[in-house]
């Protein structure tokens, strides 16, 4: 029975810390459409990592993705940037993989 448990504690940790590793990778998709639309918008500096990091929290409202998308598109058509729903919903399929290499990267 003892290795049963340890097993089935293996399993839940190997659950716990894929959890935590998506999460890493959508905070970092996150950030880096923030980056890419502050790019955008001619921010650069300290402003386009307020801004990155504000879409990084938009990701805490609800699950899913689209509080994030929400907010991007909210500000992209605020700002009148040259910018489709369909390329923004691309820009964020798109950056996941980028996102996933990171966290792997600095998992090493």
């Amino acid at each position: 029975m003892s290795s049963f448990n340890d097993r089935k504690r293996g399993e839940e940790a190997k659950y716990a810390m894929d959890e935590a590793t998506e999460f890493k990778v959508m905070a970092r998709r996150n950030k880096l459409l923030g980056l890419w639309v502050a790019d955008q918008m001619n921010l650069s500096g300290d402003e386009a990592d307020a801004y990155a990091k504000s879409v990084v929290l938009a990701d805490l409202e609800e699950p899913g993705d689209e509080d994030v998308f929400r907010k991007v598109w909210g500000d992209v058509t605020t700002n009148s940037l040259d910018i489709s729903e369909a390329v923004l919903r691309e820009k964020m399929a798109a950056l996941i993989p980028l996102a996933r290499d990171q966290i792997a990267g600095e998992a090493k």
